[in-house]
């Protein structure tokens, strides 16, 4: 007879290959038309509440691998900390307001675009931003990631830009908002000022040059020769900026030497003499005296190099001596460092440069030209006046742009600030609240980021809330007609939160003002009632960074402040920021308990994603060839703290370790198919040894997985499933136990014994991966028996079963492993020798030095049933005919050796047995496989 139809073989209809790309669309279709996200959102009520506030991406394009690392990594805590036992609602949100949309629409309007109102502008912003919302909500969705889409939140929305205004009100109420003419960081090309989130560094060249500024009255601090020429020597790397010069800045605690020189007395800071005399080309050289910067503090004026004006020395503590020749220009409309060095001293915050770039009429002979471009000209002109002794070409990192990569200015401009160091209400500022806040307050993951938001919270300068462009929330402020005063009136600030969430912001672009205001508000200055209306839009970051406000405080499901914001590690000076700085203001308390933040994705090489670079790989056709659950699998394999590299080869590599980790699932539902958990379960003190050692090791790895997940350590969840998978059941358990699920008698203990254990793995392996492998999780949650809930994502993680683990079981099975070690590599030697081709060909017999006897003589079935041999003897051995002898170099006297088995082979368990032949019935079976067949 075919004994092969006598086996216990698996059956089971989950399929070997998983077919995502066709598969993973159909199961998102079935999880819809059940209502599975309503499902998991009802069965966390009345539970504790696990809050992960989702930041929100830009409505702009399709998404890209940083978009995906990121919402699966969101996604994965959402998932792990509901089965963990809380409720963990997810509202996915989008920024949509702001610049690069608009630019959009600019781009698609053309030359059209200055004959077209800005209401209209906006309409069209609202309809792009609503087109990439829908194709980025279908996106989210086929990586399998959970949420309330069908109810996210917009910042476009009118109830989210009502409230934006009403934060914009408790900000005017805490008496920190404030509208000044100060330097801010500008871009002359989307002709609007940034935020300091919206600016990026590139390497640049400039020109750098070393200009005199002659001394017209030392007031006898210097030793001026009435008949040579004596000048503080400037170096700049901006010499468009000269034109706005009003003074020049010393270190009240540096030495500054007179120099004799074949151009003149020159003023130069000790250190840098050399230096500067060698780029000079001045050999002849003489040192006439030495004065602290301090001695020379406001008692000398200095000529403009080629205009009629005068500049006074000073003394700031931001000049370094690292550089140029320790005198620094000072420009108060271009730099920060010489804003507030000229507030300090009384100058003019004078900037004659227009939104466009260019020099206004006040610059003689440059008006008209681009700044950028005028720095030539600069330097000719100085040349010609014999004002310039250096000059050369350097390269440096420069802020650009984040939108359209253009270098950017810093410009004086009158906008809306928020102080970061006026007293709020209770008498601290909003620096200090955020300094302490996020050293006392937050958890940072990973911890460097604490360090790194607070020297940018504890470094930046007053929160420039204003912005000069078309797209986005107002800034509802009025300009009265009689003083000229600007204002923002906290009446109306609320009245317009009621009607924009009526009607939308566009009202205060399209309404009659009378009718806006109802005639309720009069100016705070002197009490005028006709007013124009400013038409500045209000910082994108600030509609983000209110969120909570709109959010977190606006939806029943969730509460402030979040459990965590988790985002890239670019938004320590983005959302999570301002964030911060927006909850700090009007609540006190931060809006998030902790932060996460990740690193970017880059290529194989460790190079940042560009098209320039043809190393772009796009999320979509990634999943058309490997399906959304690789990407999963990609997001959890790597330590996200770092930069996350991914590849073609990466993405092979973890294809197969699904493939690996899938296999397994379908070996053990193949093996459960006449398993009833109800009915067959064994007692576990009726296990085998081995059983209860297999679930030691699973207690161990359902441990390690759910700290992994409560740490966010994603990565040591993947290596330690794929490392479970494969090495202690694929290439160990399982391996061992096929003889037993085979050939046993189908209802025998020993066999029901072996799928209690492997009902047991599945289940918690199931449940360890829902989180990651959404998909397949699901799809071998369908196939198996005993489940209590129709889907694994409204399942429990697995908990660790106490009584499973068993170290003294552990340790005695570590011996017998490394016994099983040694024996192995005796039977690899007799297959490179031809003895043997199976190891059930094999008979082994192992000489085990004094102290391991006992252990050999006893667990000689077991070392039978996990070497996979046909007999194990213990004893002692010598050299014999048609055997191979295996000396141990680990273990010190254990000698093994390798023969052909005797007896005839069973046709059924292919085991040589000398009792194949013993049973009438079955002549060509062993003894034991007659039984299970009786």
């Amino acid at each position: 007879m075919d004994y092969k139809d006598t086996l216990n073989l698996p059956r089971t209809d989950f399929p070997m290959k998983a077919r995502l790309p066709e598969t993973e669309p159909r199961t998102l279709g079935a999880w819809d038309e059940a209502g599975l996200y309503g499902k998991i959102s009802a069965a966390g009520r009345g539970r504790p509440a696990y809050i992960l506030h989702d930041g929100p991406p830009y409505a702009n394009g399709h998404i890209h691998m940083g978009h995906t690392l990121n919402k699966i990594l969101k996604d994965m805590v959402v998932k792990s900390r509901f089965m963990a036992g809380f409720a963990a609602d997810y509202v996915p949100g989008w920024d949509c307001h702001g610049l690069p949309i608009e630019l959009q629409v600019e781009k698609a309007l053309g030359a059209d675009k200055h004959k077209v109102s800005k209401v209209e502008i906006r309409r069209r912003c609202r309809a792009y931003a609503e087109r990439f919302v829908a194709v980025q909500r279908d996106e989210f969705k086929r990586l399998g990631v959970f949420g309330w889409w069908d109810r996210p939140y917009l910042t476009m929305d009118y109830s989210y830009q009502a409230a934006i205004v009403r934060e914009l009100g408790r900000f005017v109420e805490a008496g920190i908002v404030y509208k000044g003419k100060k330097p801010v960081h500008w871009c002359a090309s989307c002709r609007t000022a940034l935020a300091e989130a919206e600016v990026e560094y590139a390497e640049k060249s400039s020109p750098a040059v070393f200009v005199k500024f002659p001394v017209v009255d030392a007031k006898g601090a210097l030793p001026v020769s009435p008949d040579r020429e004596t000048s503080f020597v400037i170096w700049t790397t901006t010499p468009w900026t000269l034109p706005a010069n009003l003074a020049i800045a010393l270190h009240g605690e540096l030495v500054y030497n007179l120099v004799r020189t074949p151009a003149g007395d020159l003023v130069i800071n000790r250190e840098l003499v050399s230096s500067c005399m060698e780029k000079f080309g001045f050999d002849d050289y003489e040192v006439l005296g030495a004065w602290k910067g301090s001695e020379l503090d406001r008692r000398i004026l200095c000529r403009h190099p080629w205009i009629e004006r005068t500049c006074v020395v000073v003394t700031g503590d931001h000049v370094t001596n690292e550089a140029g020749t320790g005198c620094v220009h000072i420009a108060p409309g271009h730099g920060q460092d010489d804003y507030e060095l000229g507030l300090r001293h009384g100058l003019d915050i004078y900037a004659p440069v227009d939104n466009g770039g260019r020099f206004t009429g006040d610059v003689e002979g440059l008006g008209g030209r681009f700044v950028l471009d005028a720095n030539r000209d600069i330097i000719e002109l100085l040349r010609s006046r014999s004002m310039l002794l250096f000059s050369e070409e350097i390269r440096h990192s420069y802020p650009h742009c984040w939108r359209c990569k253009s270098p950017i200015i810093f410009r004086a401009t009158e906008q809306w600030f928020a102080s970061m160091d006026e007293p709020l209400p209770g008498g601290r500022t909003l620096r200090r609240l955020a300094l302490e806040a996020v050293r006392e307050k937050v958890r940072w993951i990973p911890e460097w980021g604490r360090e790194r938001i607070y020297k940018m919270i504890e470094n930046r300068p007053d929160w420039c809330l204003s912005r000069q462009r078309a797209w986005g929330v107002p800034i509802p402020a009025l300009r009265c007609r009689g003083c000229g005063h600007a204002f923002l009136d906290k009446g109306l600030l609320e009245r317009l939160a009621v009607l924009f969430e009526r009607h939308g912001a566009d009202l205060w672009f399209e309404g009659e003002l009378d009718e806006i205001t109802g005639g309720a508000v009069t100016c705070p200055r002197c009490s005028g009632r006709e007013f124009d209306k400013e038409e500045d839009i209000l910082d994108v970051w600030f509609d983000s960074g209110v969120s909570f406000a709109a959010v977190l405080e606006g939806r029943d499901e969730l509460a402030f402040p979040a459990d965590l914001y988790l985002e890239g590690s670019d938004q320590h000076r983005g959302w999570f920021h301002s964030a911060l700085l927006a909850s700090l203001a009007t609540r006190g308390a931060p809006p998030y308990r902790a932060v996460l933040t990740h690193g970017f994705v880059v290529d194989s090489q460790g190079r940042k994603m560009s098209k320039s670079q043809g190393n772009v790989i796009s999320p979509g056709e990634v999943i058309k060839r490997y399906g959304a659950e690789v990407l999963r699998l990609w997001a959890a394999s790597e330590d996200y703290r770092e930069d996350i590299r991914i590849s073609e080869e990466i993405l092979k590599r973890l294809s197969e370790a699904y493939r690996r980790i899938r296999n397994t699932f379908r070996f053990i539902l193949g093996n459960l198919y006449d398993f009833d958990p109800a009915a067959h379960t064994v007692e576990y003190g009726e296990l085998e040894e081995l059983d209860r050692l297999t679930l030691h090791r699973l207690m161990g790895l359902t441990a390690r997985v759910r700290a992994a997940y409560e740490g966010f350590e994603f990565h040591t969840i993947y290596h330690s499933v794929h490392n479970f998978c494969a090495v202690d059941l694929s290439a160990f358990y399982l391996d061992a136990l096929k003889d037993r699920l085979y050939t046993e008698r189908g209802d025998s203990r020993r066999r029901r014994a072996a799928q209690t254990t492997i009902h047991h793995v599945l289940d918690h392996l199931v449940r360890l991966v829902a989180p990651v492998l959404v998909f397949t999780s699901d799809e071998a949650w369908r196939h198996m028996k005993g489940r209590d809930v129709e889907s694994v994502h409204l399942a429990s993680l697995p908990e660790v079963n106490e009584r499973w683990v068993d170290e003294g079981l552990s340790r005695k099975w570590k011996t017998i492993l490394e016994i099983k070690a040694e024996a192995a590599r005796a039977l690899e030697a007799a297959r490179r020798e031809k003895l043997i081709g199976h190891p059930l060909d094999a008979s082994v017999t192992i000489e085990a030095p004094e102290r391991l006897r006992g252990v050999v003589a006893a667990e000689r079935a077991a070392l039978k049933e996990i070497l996979v041999v046909s007999a194990v003897e213990a004893g002692r051995v010598a050299p014999a005919e048609g055997a191979v002898l295996f000396e141990s170099s680990e273990i010190e006297g254990l000698r093994v050796s390798v023969s052909r088995a005797g007896g005839a082979k069973c046709e059924r368990c292919w085991h040589y047995s000398p009792t194949v032949g013993s049973d009438a019935d079955h002549p060509s079976v062993c003894g034991r496989c007659a039984a299970a067949l009786r």
